[in-house]
């Protein structure tokens, strides 16, 4: 099966070309020419499986025969190999707990399902020096790349983050590995840190030079794992005698990435009804859906980091999917918080239901809590957990929680970091260094 642009439909790769490469060499995104639809009876017999049975079998449909059965059964049960349950709340609400992952964040997912990917086609090619894989982070998707990877013969790992905007755990997530992975903390924000990297996918001299690639969610291998436990939570809701006709699932967004992920699982089959995207004050997709204009803006710093982004990669993803504006709305309901609606979430929520949303969870739970109507059935994806914002959860609920033991492990390492100033210079000379 052939990937072709967002940016040029003419524009076309295969499937290990579109993972290799992430970004496609006109500056869009790689989309599937066609994703194949679930027989209805596989729908039906879904709930005899495993979560690593139904990730195989739904990679296996999704990816057409362009991994061979063997290795994407190797891929996807050693990226599933931890629980992703759906919890009910004291009020009633469900969440589904993508965070028990190593860095305890929903990204261990798609990056772990990527590393062993981006492997078998190193295997593949001999001739393969080193493959630098390139990431700008706010916080989550540096320390769960890093540690993907980490080790990995014949990858470095270069994390991107800005100055002064990650926070303690999340930076030793990242920053405390070493090896084959460098830490690079640029002057500048978030936005900074993905313009930097996007031109070094399309400057020539760095790719004659160097084999790059991307491991965040312009990367089409992010997205395909993503995908599954859309299905996984279906399953359980299923198994668990809960209607599922009239299916909702809130979902937390910046890089839209995850939306993207359910939408493929809608068009494959997964029945929903529809989604709703939530955003903290960084709102340009919300303020699409509202307008029909797409205006990115500079960054703003939140209490919700991994949501700090000003122009969201997948939004071209979003539009091949769903085609228009007018069938965007059809499909999605969009709302946004700040800070102060964010934490007013997270204490209500702690104090009334018992359940500790961290901050990039808590706009996505607010939000279905507003939006849905009797006789839906709403999922709320919990993205990470709390713990990895300790200082601040504490400040906000007034009251000590536990630390994870792989959370307190990374803060035991010193942290290696190389500061750079906000240039593109600046960083092709430090890659060049290294190569």
């Amino acid at each position: 099966m052939l990937y072709y642009s967002t940016t040029n439909r003419q524009n076309t790769a295969t499937l290990e070309q579109a993972v290799i490469k992430g970004l496609a060499a006109d500056g869009g995104l790689y989309v599937p020419q066609r994703l194949p639809r679930l027989p209805k009876a596989f729908l039906r017999n879904m709930s005899a499986m495993t979560l690593p049975e139904l990730g195989h079998a739904i990679a296996s449909f999704a990816l057409q025969g362009d991994v061979p059965t063997d290795v994407l059964h190797e891929i996807v049960f050693e990226s599933m190999d931890f629980d992703i349950p759906l919890v009910k709340t004291a009020g009633g609400n469900y969440l589904l707990e993508l965070f028990h992952g190593p860095t305890m964040a929903f990204k261990d997912v798609g990056t772990r399902f990527m590393s062993r990917l981006l492997r078998y086609y190193s295997t593949r090619h001999p001739e393969w020096t080193t493959l630098n894989v390139l990431v700008p982070t706010s916080g989550d998707t540096g320390s769960a790349v890093a540690n993907s990877f980490l080790d990995m013969p014949g990858v470095k790992v270069y994390v991107l983050y800005p100055r002064g905007a990650v926070g303690l755990i999340q930076k030793a997530q990242f920053a405390s590995l070493g090896r084959n992975v460098t830490a690079i903390e640029v002057n500048g924000s978030f936005d900074d840190c993905k313009i930097l990297v996007e031109r070094a996918f399309l400057d020539d001299e760095l790719n004659a030079a160097m084999r790059l690639t991307s491991a965040t969610s312009i990367n089409y291998a992010r997205l395909i794992p993503q995908m599954i436990y859309y299905f996984w939570a279906y399953v359980q809701l299923a198994n668990s005698g809960v209607d599922t006709s009239n299916l909702v699932f809130a979902v937390p967004c910046s890089n839209l990435g995850n939306l993207t992920s359910g939408l493929m699982a809608q068009r494959m089959g997964l029945p929903v009804k529809r989604f709703i995207s939530v955003e903290n004050q960084n709102n340009i997709f919300y303020n699409y859906v509202k307008t029909g204009k797409f205006t990115p803006k500079p960054t703003q710093y939140s209490i919700a980091p991994a949501l700090d982004a000003g122009c969201p990669n997948n939004f071209g993803r979003v539009m091949e999917l769903l085609g228009s504006h007018e069938n965007i709305c059809r499909h999605i309901h969009a709302y946004s918080y700040n800070d102060d609606q964010i934490i007013e979430t997270i204490q209500q929520t702690y104090r009334e239901e018992g359940y500790l949303l961290d901050p990039h969870t808590a706009v996505a739970y607010r939000a279905m809590k507003e939006d849905v109507q009797p006789g839906e059935t709403c999922v709320t994806l919990a993205t990470a957990h709390p713990a990895k914002l300790k200082p601040l959860m504490e400040r906000i609920i007034e009251y000590p929680i536990a630390m994870p033991r792989q959370l307190s492990e990374f803060l035991k390492s010193e942290r290696h970091v190389l500061p750079m100033k906000n240039g593109f210079t600046s960083f092709k000379r430090l890659l060049l260094s290294n190569n």
